[in-house]
C-alpha cells in the first residue's frame, strides 16, 4: 500500500470517527434539553449550573484519560462541550475584572467555556455589586497570585458584602511585553498592573532599567496606553497584543516560570458536595495572647487540614485582624460541621465564605 493509500484510509476513519463525535454531542445537547424541561417543571428556584457536577465531571474525564492529549487539553474541550450544551438551558452572565484581553477574562472562559456572556468591569468591588444585583450570574476576581502574594481588595470585599464563593480557577500567567517600538532600546515608560510589575520586577531590572514604571488599574488598560502613546511599553498578555495591535517584544518576562494566578468564583447560591472540595472562612478573635491558637484547636482536634491563612485589618480598630482560612473539605461533611460549630462558638466573627470543588486543570 502507497503512502497516499495510508493517508486516505486514516482520512476515511478520521471522517468516521468526526460523525460519531458529532451524533454523540447531539445527543448530549438534547439531553440538556431534557434537563431543563425537567428543572423548570419543579415548584423549586430553577438553578441550571452547578459546579460540583461539572467539577465531578471533568476530573472523570481526566481520570479516564490515555493520551496522546493532556489531562488539561482533554479537558478543556469537554469544558467547552458543557458550556455549550448549559447555553441551551442558560446563556450564563459572567462579570470579570476588565477590560477585554485581562487575565481575569482568561480566567472566565477557562472556567466558564465561551458559551457564556461576558461583562467586562473596571474594579473588583464592581464585579461584587453586579454579582449582588442579580445582573449577573457569577462574577470572577483574582485572589492571589504565586510570586506577588494576596489580592488585598477581593479579601476586603467579602468583609463589606454576602457573596458566596462558588469555585476558584488556577491559570498559568505568561507576560509579554507588548510595544508599538521596534526594540527595548527606545521604550522611557512600562504600564502594567502593580502586580504586573512585581511578578516582572528582576527582568525589568535586567532589562528595561532606564524604564519609568507606571501602575494603572489592568493590563489591558497598560496595553491600551502603549498603543497610543510613543516610546512606551506594557506589560500584558498576548491576547492585549492582538486586541490593541501591539508587537510582542519579549514573551515570557515573569520571573518565575510558574507564575501562577488563583482566582475566585462568586455568587450567590451555596454549592454541593463535589468529590474534592475546599471551604472558606473568615474569623476574628480577641486580641490576646494565644488567642488565635485558641480559635483554630477544633482543626487540630477533627484533624482537618488547614491548607491557607491571610490576616487582614478588620477596618474596626486598631490592630484588630479578620482572618481567611481555607480548610479541605465540604462544611456540610460531619467532621467540619462539628469543627465550624465549635469555632463559630469561640469566634468574635465567623463568616462561612463558601464550600466550593477544587480548581480542576
Amino acid at each position: 500500500m502507497s503512502n497516499n493509500d495510508k493517508l486516505a484510509e486514516i482520512r476515511n476513519r478520521i471522517d468516521l470517527i468526526d460523525e460519531q463525535i458529532q451524533e454523540l454531542i447531539t445527543e448530549r445537547a438534547r439531553c440538556a434539553g431534557e434537563v431543563a424541561e425537567v428543572k423548570q417543571q419543579s415548584n423549586e428556584e430553577v438553578i441550571f449550573y452547578r459546579p460540583e457536577r461539572e467539577a465531578d465531571i471533568l476530573r472523570k474525564v481526566q481520570s479516564r484519560n490515555q493520551g496522546p492529549l493532556s489531562n488539561e487539553e482533554m479537558a478543556r474541550l469537554f469544558r467547552e462541550i458543557i458550556s455549550t450544551c448549559l447555553a441551551l438551558e442558560e446563556v450564563l452572565k459572567i462579570a470579570y475584572l476588565g477590560p477585554e484581553g485581562t487575565f481575569t477574562q482568561s480566567a472566565a472562559l477557562k472556567h466558564f467555556g465561551h458559551a457564556v456572556e461576558t461583562m467586562p468591569l473596571p474594579a473588583i468591588d464592581t464585579v461584587f455589586r453586579e454579582v449582588e444585583s442579580g445582573s449577573a450570574h457569577y462574577g470572577v476576581v483574582p485572589v492571589e497570585n504565586s510570586t506577588e502574594g494576596v489580592i488585598s481588595h477581593t479579601l476586603d470585599m467579602f468583609l463589606r458584602t454576602n457573596m458566596k464563593i462558588c469555585g476558584e480557577v488556577e491559570l498559568r500567567v505568561h507576560h509579554c511585553l507588548l510595544s508599538n517600538e521596534q526594540n527595548k532600546t527606545s521604550i522611557k515608560k512600562v504600564y502594567s498592573h502593580q502586580q504586573s510589575l512585581g511578578q516582572c520586577r528582576e527582568w525589568l531590572d535586567a532589562n528595561l532599567s532606564q524604564a519609568e514604571r507606571v501602575a494603572v488599574s489592568s493590563n489591558s488598560e497598560a496595553a491600551r496606553l502603549a498603543a497610543s502613546e510613543p516610546s512606551s511599553a506594557a506589560i500584558a498578555s498576548d491576547a492585549s497584543a492582538e486586541i490593541y495591535k501591539l508587537k510582542i517584544l519579549q514573551p515570557n518576562i515573569e520571573d518565575e516560570p510558574d507564575n501562577t494566578t488563583r482566582f475566585l468564583i462568586i455568587g450567590k447560591q451555596p454549592v454541593g458536595v463535589s468529590a474534592r472540595d475546599k471551604t472558606s472562612l473568615l474569623l476574628s478573635t480577641n486580641n490576646s495572647s494565644g488567642a488565635l491558637h485558641g480559635l483554630l484547636a477544633p482543626l487540630v482536634k477533627h484533624n482537618i487540614s488547614m491548607t491557607r491563612i491571610e490576616s487582614r485589618p478588620s477596618r474596626k480598630g486598631m490592630w484588630d485582624y479578620v482572618f481567611f482560612i481555607d480548610i479541605e473539605g465540604h462544611e456540610t461533611s460531619p467532621e467540619i460541621s462539628i469543627a465550624l460549630q465549635e469555632l463559630e462558638q469561640k469566634a468574635a466573627l465567623f463568616k462561612v465564605l463558601g464550600s466550593y470543588p477544587c480548581a480542576v486543570l
